[in-house]
């Protein structure tokens, strides 16, 4: 957990030691907040669970857990840490018995990443048990928690997902799928949200759909995810998207569907298909993988320079280097080799190795790049220390010249709706134009992809600015969803400590 001896929340460091991490690169990415899992109708339900987390872990690394249900009582396993750090075991498996789970994979924001904050979250109502975990933010989480601790509530966490418990434990509707609904009409916010009751399972996404979930099928099991590839690691059949606003319920009698909001022109997150999704999956119907490289191709058409060999920056930028070189007719050559098995490593704290961090994650391809005009593409730059950081590698390696090639436009600010985004000060994009963003990393020349071209890669002939088909506001600054706790100033981009977002 966070504390001011170890602000980053790391394991323990060593008397007179470092930890030596990867983190100049991973703290220069934009981070998905969770990933959410559940299947109702199957004999070994937790260890599904966990293998839909693995194929989800990519949106949460610092947290897991999962809940179950067998007919009688609930079974809980929640860590610190990454899902086969949790669930690797096959007694902790057996320890989770049911027909019945769900299952969550975190990354936190602010607050702590404490145990306590750890889902799926568990209460005892009136109605009986309901273990709930959601993906997204809550826009309104501080206003709501002050009313609720104003009535009496007594909060265990510090993530908004707990106010969604207290609102459905403080409804007067009569049963748990009218609170359920009662307690979402008084958010506002982005989610993605799975409960398990004793009844079953329960699956609802925001009304503008702006993170995914999706419904899938293994025998005569429901399977509801974040994402496609967690039903394809399990071997379950994609059935359909969960549908903006909609309340699925699957029980014994089979599944039901309601539609308990009032209807909105949906806005997904577009960042899904630039970063987030992994790239086997297809959300909203379609392919991450593609769209990708189809942003690759739109990029190298506005913004080509002439060059010797296109370059990904791993692994989030391959796909859209790979279209970015058929498009200009260049070699795509790996020319960062990124090591795959960096984990915690504690070394002296010597000045020699203080910035040597970096190359524990990547290194140049010196043979590759050497005497050569590079471009480099990658999917954004958020603080601009990643990018630095393998310009100056390249540098050092010989490369003639160093362009970099951006496959979404500038981040200028700051995402309220379940995504981990710096202050929107950290955003180079937010006080820098181009050309300065270029000097500051150190590269010949820096193109992003227009919001247009983003939109084109995506099917649009552009983007229309009184009904944009996606969530853009980490480039645009429109924000679909009211900022209820940020315009109050109530709270800072991070929201508080208090309102851990999911």
């Amino acid at each position: 957990m966070t504390d001011a001896a170890n602000p980053a929340g790391n394991a323990h460091i060593p008397p007179g030691g470092i930890m030596l991490t990867s983190n100049p690169f991973d703290d220069d990415k934009l981070h998905e907040e969770c990933g959410v899992f559940g299947v109702y109708g199957h004999s070994d339900p937790a260890a599904l669970t966990a293998l839909g987390l693995h194929a989800l872990q990519h949106r949460g690394q610092q947290a897991a857990g999962i809940v179950t249900y067998d007919g009688e009582q609930f079974h809980a396993h929640r860590g610190l840490g990454q899902v086969g750090e949790n669930f690797s075991s096959r007694d902790v498996i057996q320890r989770l018995p049911g027909k019945a789970a769900i299952g969550h994979c975190r990354y936190a924001t602010t607050g702590e990443v404490a145990l306590r904050n750890v889902q799926p979250l568990f209460a005892d109502f009136e109605f009986g048990g309901l273990a709930i975990c959601h993906n997204g933010n809550l826009t309104n989480s501080y206003h709501l928690r002050r009313q609720l601790v104003r009535r009496g509530s007594l909060f265990q966490s510090t993530s908004d997902t707990e106010v969604i418990v207290h609102l459905i434990a403080t409804s007067l509707k009569d049963n748990v799928e009218d609170r359920v609904i009662d307690a979402l009409r008084q958010v506002e916010g982005a989610y993605s949200l799975v409960a398990l009751t004793q009844t079953g399972l329960i699956g609802v996404r925001d009304p503008l759909g702006v993170r995914p979930l999706v419904l899938g099928r293994l025998g005569d099991a429901w399977i509801l995810a974040s994402e496609t590839c967690a039903l394809d690691i399990i071997g379950a059949n994609f059935e359909r998207d969960v549908e903006p606003g909609e309340l699925i319920v699957i029980d014994a009698a089979g599944l039901h569907s309601r539609k308990p909001f009032e209807p909105v022109r949906k806005r997904l997150c577009v960042f899904e298909y630039i970063y987030f999704a992994r790239p086997d999956s297809v959300v909203d119907g379609i392919g991450v993988y593609e769209t990708r490289k189809r942003i690759g191709a739109e990029l190298a058409r506005e913004s080509h320079v002439s060059a010797d060999i296109v370059i990904p920056v791993p692994d989030s930028g391959v796909p859209a280097a790979i279209g970015y070189a058929a498009e200009c007719k260049l070699p795509f050559e790996l020319g960062i080799i990124r090591n795959h098995y960096v984990g915690r490593t504690f070394i002296e704290p010597t000045d020699q190795i203080r910035h040597l961090g970096v190359k524990l994650k990547h290194n140049v391809n010196k043979n590759e790049i050497k005497g050569k005009r590079v471009i480099l593409v990658d999917d954004s730059i958020v603080r601009g220390t990643t990018s630095t950081k393998i310009v100056e590698m390249f540098r050092h390696a010989g490369a003639a010249e160093v362009h970099m090639r951006i496959s979404s436009p500038p981040t200028g600010h700051s995402c309220f709706y379940g995504i981990a985004t710096p202050e929107r000060q950290d955003l180079l994009a937010s006080h820098m134009n181009v050309d300065e963003i270029a000097k500051f990393i150190g590269v010949d020349s820096l193109a992003f992809v227009s919001i247009d071209g983003l939109y084109r890669a995506m099917g649009e002939a552009k983007r229309d600015a009184m009904a944009p088909r996606f969530c853009d506001a980490c480039f645009t600054g429109d924000y679909p969803i009211p900022l209820i706790d940020r315009d109050a100033g109530k709270v800072s981009t991070q929201l508080s400590l208090l309102t851990e977002t999911a």
